[in-house]
């Protein structure tokens, strides 16, 4: 069901599906004043186990939902979508939608700034199989401090036990301790821990017990708030073309009571979905 109010230019987030609240939660927090419009392609998640071309695919067609929906700047709050859609899309796909319109990702965003957090030059990585095959951290991190060493770790159970409430359970303590344990084994100096997965915070108190004490965990929230922040006092003309009507509006692509259900502990206030079939 699309429910395009004339007039309504939004700021379009994007997710496979519940785990870009996380980060959506930190930018609705900052920067209040404008609309946004969330879709989670839930019926489709999870991405990170699938192909280059069946995520380009994906998110295109959600990209594709955004620009008609009236939104001139859509970010993928997902690290699977950034780290295997977003370059085509921006170098291909934007000169046929319009080349006036925007999609950004989260993974430069926090490649810019993650080599402040360490002392040691050595950055752990946890995400999903998807993100860390694609080596997109290890290159953008290189580009922005040459000297970090970025150590990578897939943690293909973190996103079933977060989706299926069992991120307080001990079974979550047993593959959590596992995948820190195979990653800081391999290189003890890591100080630094990157959540590279936006279903990853929920998880973070748990993290935290399982990691030495001056190891920093970092969630990508805050961080792609500030870009976000940052690129619209820099980009006048994009800042001025959306509408500041403070409104919000949930999409998702699967069962709505399942989405708002779930979607509220995400994004940590009350969620009411629309469904949408893409």
């Amino acid at each position: 069901m699309d429910m395009h109010l004339p007039g309504s230019r939004p700021i379009g987030v994007f997710d496979s599906g519940y785990g870009g609240l996380t980060v959506f939660k930190a930018i609705a927090a900052r920067l209040p004043q404008y609309d946004y419009l969330y879709l989670g392609d839930n019926a489709r998640s999870p991405y990170g186990n699938r192909s280059f071309d069946t995520v380009h695919q994906y998110t295109l067609q959600c990209v594709e939902w955004f620009f008609k929906m009236g939104c001139p700047l859509v970010i993928l709050a997902c690290n699977t979508a950034s780290a295997k859609a977003l370059r085509t899309i921006q170098q291909q796909d934007l000169t046929r939608l319009g080349p006036e319109k925007r999609v950004l990702g989260v993974i430069r965003p926090t490649a810019e700034v993650i080599g402040n957090y360490t002392l040691t030059n050595h950055v752990g990585v946890l995400g999903t199989k998807g993100t860390v095959n694609s080596l997109s951290y290890p290159i953008e991190i290189n580009k922005f401090f040459p000297e970090v060493h970025v150590h990578q770790q897939a943690c293909p159970m973190w996103v079933p036990l977060v989706e299926n409430n069992e991120y307080g359970s001990k079974g979550a303590d047993y593959f959590i301790k596992k995948n820190l344990d195979e990653l800081l084994g391999k290189q003890p100096d890591i100080d630094t821990l990157l959540l590279a997965c936006t279903h990853y915070p929920l998880l973070i108190d748990k993290i935290k017990e399982h990691v030495p004490p001056h190891v920093k965990v970092v969630a990508q929230g805050s961080i792609v708030a500030d870009s976000l922040e940052d690129y619209l006092l820099r980009h006048k003309k994009m800042a001025s073309s959306l509408t500041q009507n403070g409104s919000i509006r949930f999409y998702t692509t699967d069962d709505t009571e399942d989405f708002d259900r779930q979607g509220t502990v995400f994004f940590g206030n009350e969620v009411k979905s629309i469904h949408l079939h893409v």
